[in-house]
């Protein structure tokens, strides 16, 4: 007997492609990713992934594309091995971004990527070459065409606000819409280090300040409410 049910589509979760093909393209890929992860941190409905292969049609296995990073406004924080779009609501991928090595060439990155993106409902493509500082942007327009940005520098993405800058040392710079600068995975670290460190002055400068207090006749409630200090952290230290 044969069977009329359609074979099952498989989905591969690798295209067998390095992230990146060297350290100056794993750094950029990695500060954009992150930095978008933290500017979102705290909105449960933006999905951000670095090097994630996106699926755009059902049961179609062929058509696909792993974006350096990819943003989905509206798609939940979970994790994924591929983004499925019919599993997604339907919702594309709106922003994407791709940092050229290089084994690029600006066909595969302005032309058959650019195809992509704007056959399969990308509304930003931003592309940066960190060798040639060469940085170009594309916005999707009225008619549904991804048109080329006339001028990047200081640019801001409208669907996400993030601000770019290329310096005259040819370095691609972000910012986040209040201003901050995403920062590379070291940094980060050593911004959180500083952090701790100012914290742990700032406790250590009030602590200093209970035994005048206690000298006074205060009691840890009062000593607590003046120097803005948890009162189990006041009894503690006066135990």
């Amino acid at each position: 007997m044969i069977s009329s049910a359609h074979p099952q589509v498989e989905y591969p979760e690798s295209d067998g492609k390095p992230l990146a093909d060297n350290t100056l393209q794993f750094r950029y890929i990695t500060t954009i990713q992150g930095g978008l992860d933290a500017m979102f941190a705290d909105n449960p409905q933006v999905f951000v992934a670095g090097d994630l292969l996106w699926y755009p049609i059902k049961g179609d296995n062929r058509t696909r594309c792993a974006p350096d990073v990819m943003v989905i406004l509206g798609r939940p924080k979970e994790n994924r091995g591929s983004y499925k779009q019919w599993e997604e609501d339907g919702i594309a991928p709106q922003v994407v971004f791709e940092i050229a090595s290089p084994g690029n060439t600006l066909k595969e990155l302005h032309d058959t990527k650019l195809e992509f993106y704007e056959t399969y409902g990308v509304q930003e493509y931003y592309l940066f070459d960190p060798d040639r500082a060469f940085l170009k942007g594309w916005q999707r327009d009225e008619v549904g065409v991804l048109s080329i940005i006339p001028e990047m520098q200081d640019w801001r993405s409208p669907l996400l606000g993030m601000r770019f800058e290329l310096t005259l040392a040819g370095e691609l710079q972000l910012y986040t819409p209040t201003g901050e600068r995403f920062a590379t995975y070291v940094e980060a670290i050593a911004q959180a280090q500083a952090m701790q460190e100012r914290a742990e002055r700032a406790e250590a400068a009030q602590l200093k300040a209970i035994p005048p207090l206690v000298a006074m006749g205060l009691d840890a409630g009062a000593i607590a409410q003046i120097l803005s200090l948890p009162l189990d952290v006041v009894q503690d230290y006066l135990n």
